[in-house]
């Protein structure tokens, strides 16, 4: 079986295991429940297809639905707006159109470099494909770490979140925002299966962090655009920023994150501080790169 095929397979039975059969709407039945979720029969009842019909599917064959039934199973498995999406990728063009491609270089054009430096004292950058970081001004290079001094490699945020210390210190609500990191990968793996930077990034996180494999295998997704991160800053002490994520029309690859804390809070005041130490005379060089 190919891999998207596998992977669409993956991700039916999971979502089916994780469906609370008694709020799905289903009629009465005496059969006792040995295992959670739902039944195949009953995702087909709900999505008014064939039990065959979704088995097949569930099994990774090669059909393609109309986009009606895929939004019927959508339903009936109560997937979220990423999780629809994600299952549109996965049902798209089979594997043999979507041949694995040699990882090109991503950057940021000169413009975006200009808006993000026009954004200070308020930290942002812009991530790419497989969360590569392309871009950040000095005020999130202060908030987080610099990206820039990392090797290019290493300019990866869910490679940084995961195998540095530095991340693991930083945030408060690690596991929160860590685990978000894997599934927002799976979204974009979904979406572009074909994309072999990416699959080689899961494959050294899953061999290099218990945490990233169990979450991984967990094949959750998840849309990134807006919410908060808890931090632990060694300058400014404890905050809380929000954040609010802009995709780029002329560059759909890349998204545009931008980071405020509400005036006259702590972690505004927080904030302040450290954009007036980051652009004080000396200031700014803070970070040492911990990567492994």
């Amino acid at each position: 079986m190919a891999d998207l095929n596998r992977e669409l397979a993956d991700f039916l039975r999971r979502a089916r295991g994780s469906v609370d059969a008694s709020r799905a709407g289903l009629p009465a039945d005496d059969r006792i429940r040995r295992v959670p979720g739902l039944r195949r029969e009953e995702v087909a009842l709900l999505a008014g297809v064939s039990t065959d019909y979704y088995t097949r599917l569930e099994q990774g064959r090669r059909i393609t639905p109309s986009p009606g039934v895929v939004d019927a199973i959508a339903r009936a498995l109560d997937l979220d707006d990423a999780g629809r999406v994600h299952l549109g990728h996965l049902i798209g063009p089979m594997p043999a159109a979507r041949a694995r491609r040699t990882p090109v270089a991503q950057r940021a054009r000169p413009g975006l470099h200009q808006f993000l430096d026009a954004l200070d004292p308020r930290p942002a950058l812009v991530l790419g494909l497989r969360t590569d970081v392309l871009a950040s001004n000095r005020m999130a290079r202060a908030l987080f770490t610099d990206f820039e001094q990392l090797r290019p490699r290493e300019r990866n945020y869910a490679r940084w979140m995961f195998l540095s210390d530095e991340a693991r210190e930083l945030f408060i609500d690690w596991d929160e925002q860590a685990r978000a990191a894997v599934e927002n990968l799976r979204l974009d793996l979904g979406r572009d299966p074909g994309d072999r930077g990416a699959r080689e990034l899961v494959d050294e996180l899953r061999q290099r962090s218990r945490e990233f494999g169990a979450w991984w295998e967990g094949h959750r997704v998840h849309q990134r655009t807006s919410g908060s991160k808890r931090l632990r800053h060694p300058v400014v002490g404890d905050l809380t920023v929000d954040y609010e994520t802009l995709m780029l029309p002329g560059d759909p690859d890349q998204a545009l994150f931008v980071y405020t804390a509400a005036a006259g809070t702590a972690s505004g005041q927080a904030l302040d501080l450290l954009a007036s130490w980051t652009f004080s005379p000396g200031g700014g060089d803070l970070h040492t790169s911990t990567v492994a």
